[in-house]
């Protein structure tokens, strides 16, 4: 039996961090992510607001890959750091997958700015469970 693979759904905190999605797989998400509406108090990206764009491509390939067993993915362990400061555009994070196992996935995401500059890179883990 072969499992369709699942496509990406924007959730609510998506869609108010105005995040586009590129191109999607188990091995490698896209997606943009607009600095303004998601700045800190010092006109600054929020650290946070990365966090999130972050957890979001690693698992929506965590989920495709499970989706692809016939399972689901849940959010184990993220980390992350941020190497510069940007105010203003559109970052881009692309997920590429590190392990793609039966019980846990994980995959580095990489943002960068619109000169290619790293902004932030985040390691995240999901494990694969049983739908319910």
């Amino acid at each position: 039996m072969t499992n369709t693979p699942w496509t990406i759904e924007l959730g609510a905190l998506d869609n108010k961090l105005g995040i586009v999605v590129l191109e999607e797989s188990a091995e490698r998400v896209v997606a943009t992510m607009p600095v303004q509406g998601n700045t800190q108090s010092f006109g600054l990206l929020h650290g946070g607001a990365s966090l999130a764009f972050g957890e979001a491509l690693g698992s929506w390939a965590a989920v495709i890959h499970a989706s692809s067993l016939g399972k689901n993915a849940v959010g184990l362990d993220i980390s992350g750091t941020h190497h510069r400061g940007v105010r203003e555009g559109v970052i881009t994070g692309v997920a590429t997958a590190i392990r793609l196992g039966n019980t846990v996935t994980s995959h580095e995401v990489v943002m960068t700015d619109q000169t290619g500059a790293r902004l932030c890179t985040v390691r995240i883990t999901n494990l694969i469970v049983e739908k319910r």
